[in-house]
């Protein structure tokens, strides 16, 4: 599993800011609003490809007004497997700018619990505001290798959630193709399971919860 991993305390890229209070609520075939609390939001994740066509997760994110908690209860995925959680620009490929948010593991029943403590509303997103690229440390030198630099970029908001084998190996395990992505901390991850892309591609459910 991955060894690197990014805070939002840090300023470094990527930021990652947001605050909170409003609600929505998505769900496996539609994008319906409604009927929630004040500081916090729930929603679906669904599956990603054919090979795991039963997972889906349950999202729910919780605001403090400092800070959100998201808690995360996924199903349907192969048993005893890791997987990496990702909050993404878009759900499906190419995925546009993502930050590695933790790991998941599934129990034996292939189902999983995780929570994760940060910055998840309409304010997430990710900026470099200088007018030129910017040294970065080149960590892994494998099929994904680090950047040496990172480019000037508007902010760009990131709503969207996805979740990714861990292994191509644990993919090919389950049937499913093994091809290698970059989505876990040693840039060598296995295909996309879960996402949300049973909402719009420019308003992902972070959106709905508003500062």
């Amino acid at each position: 599993m991955a060894q690197h991993k990014f805070t939002t305390a840090a300023f470094t890229l990527p930021l990652i800011f947001a605050a909170s209070v409003a609600n929505a609520d998505g769900d496996n075939n539609d994008n319906n609003q409604g009927n929630n609390n004040r500081n916090q939001i729930s929603f679906n994740m669904v599956s990603a490809n054919p090979c795991v066509s039963q997972a889906t997760a349950r999202v729910r994110v919780v605001s403090t007004g400092t800070a959100e908690d998201m808690t995360i209860h996924a199903s349907g995925l192969p048993a005893n497997t890791d997987f990496d959680f990702f909050v993404i620009q878009v759900p499906k490929a190419p995925f546009g700018l993502s930050w590695y948010q933790g790991d998941v593991q599934t129990d034996e029943d292939g189902e999983a619990d995780q929570h994760f403590r940060g910055r998840f509303n309409i304010e997430t997103f990710i900026v470099n505001p200088a007018n030129m690229p910017v040294p970065a440390p080149q960590v892994h030198h494998n099929a994904f290798p680090d950047a040496l630099a990172s480019p000037p970029t508007a902010p760009v908001h990131t709503y969207h959630l996805g979740l990714w084998f861990n292994s191509p190996a644990d993919a090919r395990k389950a049937g499913c193709p093994a091809t290698v992505t970059p989505f876990n901390g040693e840039h060598n991850a296995g295909i996309q399971v879960l996402n949300t892309s049973n909402f719009p591609d420019l308003q992902g459910p972070l959106f709905n919860l508003s500062p």
